[in-house]
């Protein structure tokens, strides 16, 4: 099974990744001020919805009741996006400084093999 996660996360091209990061933090960034400004004019639907018999007070009181709505639900994922791309920063800068040690501590483990080996020979040619 750890034979697997090694497989994928050496698949992974982290260097695209990590360079990336900053593009996507900022792109969720936009998102979520864009989300936060409410957007001007009427609604493209609101001549279609005259047709169905309902006084235009309603209509607009509908309307923007599923504007405000809309808004909200916007404003929530903009928020939930920003947060994602935070949150995958922090995990792409961990998950950087565990390859960096892995590698690290694949170099020392050689190192100690290699010296185990030459201190064995030296002890059996005594």
């Amino acid at each position: 099974m750890a034979v697997g996660w090694m497989t994928a996360l050496k698949l992974v091209p982290w260097s695209e990744v990590i360079e990336a990061t900053p593009q996507i933090l900022q792109a969720a960034r936009r998102l979520m001020g864009s989300a936060q400004r409410a957007p001007a004019g009427p609604s493209p639907a609101a001549g279609a919805t005259a047709a169905l018999g309902v006084s235009t007070a309603d209509q607009l009181a509908v309307m923007r009741e599923a504007l405000l709505q809309l808004q909200d639900e916007q404003r929530a994922s903009a928020t939930l996006i920003e947060s994602l791309a935070e949150q995958n920063a922090v995990l792409v800068r961990a998950v950087d400084a565990l390859r960096v040690r892995q590698q690290r501590l694949l170099w020392g483990v050689g190192a100690l093999g290699a010296a185990t080996l030459v201190l064995l020979a030296w002890a059996i040619n005594q």
